[in-house]
């Protein structure tokens, strides 16, 4: 016990906001470090990932709810949508005296990176276990995960199969940490790996002809289940990643008795983040409230 509070206390105070941390010590699991420099950012997109990070940003110590969220930006697999679906989300959730962590998950469009499955639920995984190692000194009584379209998906995976066991997982006294997050939010949320789903995200995360056992694996409102955290979803009619995927894992949340909101708007799209337009304007209000209650 006393060596896990100097751990602790040595992550705290190494860490600043705004700067990027390694995720694992050294080597990072499952695939090999891409060249130095690969790493571009085009209109606040990432991609590749050299190495998986984290950004902290804890909540102001006046205004600390106890709430802690994980946030992992959408992009198909392929890129990272840092601004929308990260900084914004942040600053937006430290207004309301919750701690954000941002998730620099490993991702790329290039499939010979070797970022398929299990590298960004490894990488996820790792994030709530090492925000979770904060709680004594951030006031920390609950950590949540939020995740955007292809990060919705993600989310959804530390939600549901948090019971997965991986030998990679040995590396130090942070992986010994439960992964289960308390809550989670899936906004315009990836969920099925079958056509419903998004063909992008299943390519990049299964590769181009992944087998009928690979593509249940991952279809996470099949593993709902009496453990699976409350969860709060949003989708809309119209968008191209099927409103079906929130359909569908909120039925198996009611089947299995896991608390679980829904919100259904008719127009809005993919990608707005928390900038939805006309009636999806609102939906930041309401996981406001949410997280509330």
């Amino acid at each position: 016990m006393v060596r896990r509070i100097l751990f602790i206390g040595f992550c705290m105070t190494s860490v600043s906001r705004g700067e990027w941390v390694d995720l694992w010590p050294g080597k990072p699991p499952c695939a090999s470090p891409i060249p130095p420099g690969s790493e571009s950012v085009e209109d606040h997109r990432v991609s590749p990932i050299e190495r998986p990070q984290y950004e902290l940003f804890p909540a102001p110590e006046g205004k600390r709810t106890g709430k802690a969220v994980v946030v992992f930006p959408g992009g198909g697999y392929s890129f990272l949508s840092m601004k929308k679906e990260g900084h914004d989300v942040a600053a937006w959730l430290n207004q309301r005296g919750i701690t954000a962590m941002i998730a620099k998950y490993r991702v790329s469009k290039n499939a010979a990176h070797g970022y398929q499955y299990p590298v960004p639920f490894l990488d996820a995984r790792r994030a709530i276990r090492t925000l979770r190692s904060m709680s004594a000194t951030l006031g920390i009584r609950e950590v949540g995960v939020m995740g955007f379209s292809a990060g919705g998906h993600l989310a959804s995976l530390c939600a549901t199969r948090f019971g997965d066991r991986f030998a990679e997982e040995t590396k130090d006294e942070i992986d010994a940490i439960s992964p289960r997050p308390d809550f989670a939010v899936l906004i315009y949320p990836v969920i099925s790996m079958q056509p419903i789903g998004h063909s992008g995200s299943r390519d990049r995360l299964l590769g181009n002809d992944p087998k009928p056992e690979q593509v249940r694996h991952l279809s996470t409102s099949l593993h709902v289940g009496k453990a699976t955290p409350r969860c709060f979803l949003l989708s809309t009619a119209d968008d191209f990643v099927d409103c079906r995927n929130s359909l569908e894992f909120a039925t198996a949340c009611k089947a299995h008795g896991v608390p679980v909101t829904l919100h259904l708007f008719e127009k809005g799209g993919h990608g707005y983040g928390l900038n939805g337009g006309g009636e999806l304007a609102a939906w930041p209000s309401l996981l406001d409230a949410w997280l509330k209650r």
